[in-house]
């Protein structure tokens, strides 16, 4: 049998890390890699202990995206939707979503990170939109992605220009949250990680709806959306529990709710 393309362990704390496992290929994107991420996030999607989800490669890449030696099968069309279904399942996690870069994030790979919901990289890793290099359009939700995150300008130039941005650079312009000298970055993700795992899983998932769906809505729709929200938020045990913590004068334990 051939090795895993895809790891994915869930830690006793609720901490699922999903990592890609094709180092000898940098990471790069096939067909197997494909279903078994698929495969992993809808595990994670159904399993009660997830509370957050991170994101990595294995050995010193994140991604190098499509692994151009490897045929794509059945066809052109078939893959690259069943590529774009494994974005929106990152997407639409009911979970929050880190990315841990480190190295490459080229092509493919740079948007597979960018779909996290936080995105933490070392400062000397490369994120490189080098489409038009190839003479391919952007994949991977890129074209929705990157705009939002650094304006239209920018991101017109970042992919006109198939630019590789470094990791210090992506965190000065916001294309990722936050970029940390490489040996400082397995801290800082474990730290929003444990974080998030001892968060509120119900109101952290709809905060993540709610976001995701901002730039779509009106302001009288979102408005709407938060009092649905919040309506329901109100008659949870996360929010007793909360509420009970702040008189009590003590850190909530969201995890017994």
């Amino acid at each position: 049998m051939s090795e895993p393309a895809v790891l994915l362990d869930v830690s006793e704390s609720g901490v699922a890390t999903l990592t890609l496992n094709r180092p000898d290929r940098k990471n790069g994107l096939n067909k197997q890699m494909v279903d078994e991420t698929i495969v992993a996030l809808e595990s994670v999607w159904a399993d009660d202990r997830c509370r957050v989800l991170v994101m990595t490669g294995a050995g010193t890449s994140f991604c190098s995206g499509m692994d151009l030696s490897e045929k794509i099968l059945p066809d052109e069309m078939t893959f690259m939707r069943r590529v774009g279904h494994l974005c929106s399942l990152i997407h639409d996690l009911p979970l929050p979503v880190i990315a841990k870069v480190r190295g490459g994030a080229v092509g493919y790979g740079a948007n597979l990170a960018l779909c996290a919901d936080l995105v933490a990289a070392a400062d000397d890793a490369m994120f490189g939109e080098i489409f038009a290099e190839r003479g391919l359009s952007i994949d991977g939700g890129g074209s929705w992605l990157v705009p939002r995150l650094v304006g239209l300008g920018r991101a017109k130039e970042i992919m006109f220009l198939a630019a590789r941005v470094s990791g210090a650079e992506a965190g000065e312009m916001g294309l990722v949250n936050r970029a940390v000298p490489a040996a400082e970055l397995d801290a800082l993700v474990d730290k929003w990680a444990d974080r998030l795992a001892d968060g509120p899983r119900r109101a952290l998932s709809v905060i993540k709806q709610q976001l995701n769906a901002s730039f779509e809505r009106s302001f009288a729709d979102a408005i709407e959306a938060e009092a649905v929200g919040q309506a329901l938020s109100f008659r949870s045990k996360e929010s007793r529990e909360g509420a009970r913590a702040f008189f009590e004068k003590r850190s909530p334990d969201f995890r017994s709710c």
